[in-house]
């Protein structure tokens, strides 16, 4: 008995369990794609781009993904996100979450 359940564990428990986004890939994506607007530091340096650093991980995947599908309206980062892979919008949210906000 106990073999069986062990066994339904195994199976079931990986379903549940998601890995842990990236920081570090999320900064260095951040370097590559987002950091000319928004700052590789999370911190623009023009009113016309918003500040990302110290954003809810939850509400910048949300909004990325809105990017990607269009059904976010902005041709710069619709554009942008187009290119992203859901990974990449994980690491980079838990980047920009993980900063320090302007003050």
């Amino acid at each position: 008995m106990n073999k069986i359940i062990m066994a339904v564990l195994a199976t079931a428990l990986p379903l549940g369990v998601t890995q842990a986004a990236d920081v570090a890939a999320g900064k260095e994506k951040a370097s590559n794609v987002c950091g000319s607007c928004h700052g590789v530091n999370g911190i623009s340096s023009s009113d016309a781009f918003p500040n990302l650093a110290g954003q809810k991980a939850a509400y910048l995947e949300t909004a990325l993904k809105s990017y990607r599908t269009g059904t976010r309206k902005a041709p710069i980062m619709n554009n942008m996100a187009a290119n992203l892979f859901d990974k990449d919008i994980e690491n980079l949210a838990a980047y920009f979450a993980s900063l320090k906000p302007a003050p």
